[in-house]
């Protein structure tokens, strides 16, 4: 890739001139930005992706033949697939875009300042420090009422299994995702994020108490000093990964 030495190389996607040509002109004004490509075809991306090497793809979504959603697709198989943008008009496709690892997803009209952030993120990605690595929390896609949010992993205290979905609790709601929980195990696991029961993993930053009763182990999340309702959410931890709990719990603790 061409990198921040000389500013980014950019390329857009998107079918309608008018949107093209407006998404074009606000990049070319950001200082981080050298140049802009521009195409209106999945087809035309993918020619000039074999001719030339990009920082980013700004990709509309609804497009003829190949949507955007289905040519971000494509680009994930590259050997180094280049980290994508999405612009579009559609709040409901946000999830779908952020399991093909989006960057970032901007919703049209385009504001400047929005546009601004995306770009910054893409320049984190391009010199090896993408957000998600730089603070170690994450911007995790959720819908609710046909709407996306975005809920920070910092706010969730634990999450529940549900087939092959899983269910993110933070301090005053609920969101069910479309993610195994073996799946969030591993990926969250880093983070502080730990199986206490075959159905359930819990953050560790999140635990305000450990209770013994008669042999059975379990923890407290929220209640004082932690997020939630005052009196926090009890969760029973099984024998099997109560000794675990414990010592990482000790380990967080020590001085």
């Amino acid at each position: 890739m061409s990198g921040p030495r000389a500013g980014l190389r950019v390329l857009v996607t998107d079918d309608e001139r008018p949107a093209l040509d407006e998404l074009a002109f606000l990049l070319a004004e950001d200082p981080r930005v050298a140049e802009v490509l521009t195409c209106d075809s999945a087809t035309e991306t993918l020619r000039i992706l074999q001719e030339l090497e990009v920082d980013a793809v700004f990709l509309d979504i609804q497009m003829p033949g190949l949507t955007g959603l289905e040519l971000g697709q494509v680009l994930g198989r590259f050997r180094t697939p280049p980290p994508i943008v999405f612009v579009t008009a559609h709040e409901g496709h946000a999830v779908e875009a952020f399991e093909l690892r989006a960057v970032d997803y901007v919703l049209k009209p385009v504001r400047s300042d929005r546009l601004a952030e995306a770009v910054r993120r893409v320049a984190g990605v391009v010199e090896g420090v993408a957000e998600r690595a730089v603070d170690g929390d994450l911007q995790v896609p959720v819908e609710l009422g046909g709407v996306t949010r975005f809920v920070r992993r910092s706010e969730i205290s634990h999450v529940e299994a549900h087939g092959d979905y899983a269910r993110l609790h933070t301090g005053d709601a609920s969101h069910l995702v479309r993610i195994p929980l073996s799946q969030l195990e591993e990926e969250w696991g880093p983070a502080g994020f730990v199986r206490i029961h075959r159905s359930l993993l819990v953050s560790l930053a999140h635990v305000a108490e450990v209770r013994m009763e008669g042999g059975r182990c379990s923890v407290v999340v929220g209640g004082p000093g932690g997020a939630g309702a005052p009196g926090g959410t009890e969760l029973g931890v099984s024998r099997r990964h109560t000794r675990q709990l414990r010592e990482l719990l000790l380990h967080r603790a020590a001085p």
